[in-house]
């Protein structure tokens, strides 16, 4: 376990990496003996610190779902993030590329919830009764750690790698389309470059959303009305440079544009 002075001074050089779009050494390189638990302690400081300074927290983001997403980083287990009000970006919206670090996208669902959503026991379905509907997204992922040799340590104190979103237009309720068989067809200048469909999120995209109510039960909390929860992607992150323009086509749930500048 990390001292709380040392919580305090990682939570603090990650604040400045994202200020200054930066990268830091790997903190398992420093702290071999960091835990999970650590982690969400130095992510929970860094969210804090923004929560003071001002920003508004509109949701979480949960990661490493997918078969696809596990194998390109090594992690087995899921982990999340949380989202504020200045990361939301919409369709056919310029994304300045400056603003980030390693940026990479992802394929991906998001849930509104329209009543609070709490574990232990939370299974999909009492998830699926409490989303008001479903959106398609593209998460901009934003590394703040060194890639190479990173562990699920490092990930979660970085908030998840979460960067920002950029969300469609077609809202689907979850009694009106099978949302394990929506696609994401990813393109990048044209040329397609990732697909998948959502069902390789966990087998179901919203089984992340129990996942997560039945996770911050562990901690006395719980998902609130009105949060938007980011599913995590059923593709491999595609990496992006200024002047990518990027396409990805979700068949019944429409389309998603955006460009990189």
């Amino acid at each position: 376990m990390l001292t709380d002075a040392q919580i305090d001074t990682i939570a603090a050089e990650l604040a400045e990496a994202d200020r200054t779009h930066s990268v830091v050494p790997r903190i398992t390189a420093r702290f071999p003996d960091a835990t999970v638990d650590d982690s969400y302690r130095i992510q929970g400081r860094w969210r804090d610190r923004q929560l003071a300074a001002g920003r508004t927290l509109v949701g979480r983001k949960i990661g490493l779902t997918s078969k696809a997403m596990q194998q390109a980083t090594g992690i087995t287990e899921p982990d999340y993030g949380v989202m504020f009000d200045d990361t939301v970006y919409r369709s056919g919206d310029d994304i300045p590329v400056d603003h980030f670090s390693n940026v990479r996208i992802e394929v991906e669902l998001a849930f509104v919830l329209k009543t609070p959503l709490e574990g232990p026991d939370c299974t999909l379905e009492a998830a699926l009764a409490a989303i008001d509907y479903a959106v398609p997204a593209l998460e901009v992922l934003n590394s703040h750690i060194e890639l190479e040799g990173r562990t699920i340590v490092d990930t979660i104190s970085d908030n998840a790698a979460y960067g920002a979103m950029v969300l469609g237009d077609v809202r689907k309720r979850p009694d009106e389309i099978d949302l394990r068989w929506v696609p994401g067809v990813l393109s990048r200048n044209g040329e397609i470059e990732e697909t998948g469909v959502a069902a390789g999120v966990l087998g179901h995209p919203a089984t992340g959303v129990a996942w997560l109510a039945n996770k911050f039960s562990q901690h006395g909390a719980r998902l609130e009305a009105g949060e938007i929860i980011l599913a995590g992607s059923f593709t491999r992150p595609m990496w992006v440079s200024r002047g990518d323009e990027v396409l990805c086509d979700y068949g019944p749930m429409g389309t998603i544009s955006c460009r990189f500048v």
